[in-house]
């Protein structure tokens, strides 16, 4: 783990803006930090090498998911909505398991078509309650993130985060389950990684090279 974490930012994501403002780089590697069997679940590394982020011990099979800071404690729970031709998520505080609380839900996530084809995400803050019948996103997503190659877009057309490929020394290429966040000052970075790991399981059929720009 401590070979991955990261060194310097290979993303092209507003260079000279994110260099003034020191972004904060992590370095997400698709693997769950329990590693067992049969697990499928993501680590995440600050610049130091220190655990920041872990989604453990799931599989595709199951419903909701957990992003967890690095020592264990619930900081979002996401939940697939049920029977959505645009396959969207829903992201509330804390655990959202527990059965003490309804949790307050912070954010709406999905595909902007419904088409296979179609890598474009739109983000909405709040519920659904909360917003106007027919609503801008507050967050965008476009690019291939199958191909660990996307920028994630403010509501004033800012870009907020990107992730892509994470190179070691310039020079050499890490496989696609090692890649780079870069996010900008001021947004959280919990709720950016929440956007990563939903955006794991809405794009999750393959599409050919060159529908991904």
């Amino acid at each position: 783990m401590s070979k991955i974490h990261p060194t310097e930012s290979s993303c092209a994501v507003q260079k000279q803006v994110l260099e003034s403002n020191k972004p904060l780089v992590l370095t997400v590697w698709k693997k769950s930090s329990m590693a067992f069997q049969g697990t499928d679940g993501f680590s995440v590394f600050d610049k130091d090498g220190r655990l920041a982020f872990r989604v453990d011990n799931y599989t595709r099979k199951t419903g909701g998911l957990v992003l967890m800071d690095g020592v264990g404690r619930a900081l979002l729970t996401l939940k697939p909505q049920i029977l959505s031709m645009h396959e969207q998520w829903n992201g509330f505080e804390g655990d959202g398991y527990s059965i003490k609380t309804n949790k307050t839900q912070l954010f709406s996530m999905k595909k902007k078509s419904f088409l296979p084809t179609s890598d474009e995400i739109e983000v909405f803050m709040g519920s659904r309650r909360n917003r106007t019948s027919s609503p801008s996103p507050d967050f965008r997503i476009d690019g291939c993130f199958r191909r660990r190659h996307c920028k994630i877009w403010g509501r004033n057309g800012e870009v907020v985060a990107e992730i892509c490929r994470k190179k070691v020394n310039t020079t050499i290429l890490l496989s696609e389950d090692v890649f780079s966040l870069i996010v900008r000052p001021g947004f959280s970075s919990e709720l950016i990684m929440a956007f990563i790991v939903v955006m794991d399981r809405i794009c999750r059929k393959p599409v050919a090279p060159i529908l991904c720009s």
